[in-house]
């Protein structure tokens, strides 16, 4: 039941504890507000002991109203009882997450061509999520911008939800759902921003839009 919830999502809100200009718990609560439906807590560098308390607060954010993930650290998910993770090609193996967190939870998985989307989908992960769309600066390691061109051919081959990722802003988030994108991630569009609740409202309406607009 969890999983198939992940075809309504449309905003996927990703934290970013550096360039956000109040706090993640901050953030959280405005995307929350605004009807986001899936969170990702991404923390690269504090203390395992602080992830979990900020972790914890997400949780109770989120609460009947968000799925709420971690990105790469399964022990974290473990610890806040988490609705699942995200992995990157470099982290933890899908096999390994999948066992320690069991099949009830969401398994996102990053990947970069239609090769890496079929064995995501093989494996068994939830959703992918293809990466990067657009240049990005957020993500320092995530390679040359693939286009429109890799959402097309992802979704032609798979059937999972597909995440868009890198890159994307208010300017090009329209074009990213009309080439097949069930969802996109914005960061530094929204928490470099002075109203998160409203950005990530604008970003709502216009995916929904733009999906609407491919059902007629």
């Amino acid at each position: 039941m969890l999983k198939q919830k992940l075809e309504n999502i449309d905003f996927y809100f990703v934290t970013d504890s550096k360039l956000t200009k109040k706090t993640v718990i901050e953030d959280v609560k405005a995307a929350v507000k605004a009807g986001v439906k899936i969170i990702q807590y991404r923390e690269k560098e504090k203390p395992t002991r602080l992830m979990i308390e900020e972790a914890t607060k997400i949780k109770e954010l989120c609460k009947n109203k968000a799925f709420f993930l971690i990105n790469d650290r399964v022990d974290v998910a473990l610890a806040v009882n988490a609705d699942g993770v995200h992995l990157g090609t470099d982290d933890i193996h899908y096999g390994t997450a999948r066992v320690l967190l069991g099949h009830d939870k969401i398994v996102g998985l990053t990947v970069h061509n239609i090769e890496e989307a079929i064995a995501a989908e093989s494996l068994g992960a939830d959703y992918v999520g293809a990466s990067p769309i657009f240049d990005t600066k957020t993500k320092l390691d995530a390679g040359k911008a693939a286009g429109l061109k890799l959402i097309k051919d992802i979704k032609a081959k798979i059937n999972i939800p597909v995440v868009a990722i890198g890159g994307i802003n208010l300017d090009n988030v329209a074009s990213v759902i009309d080439a097949g994108a069930d969802a996109a991630v914005a960061i530094s569009a929204v928490v470099t921003k002075d109203n998160v609740e409203e950005e990530c409202k604008k970003f709502i309406k216009i995916i929904k839009k733009i999906k609407q607009k491919n059902k007629i």
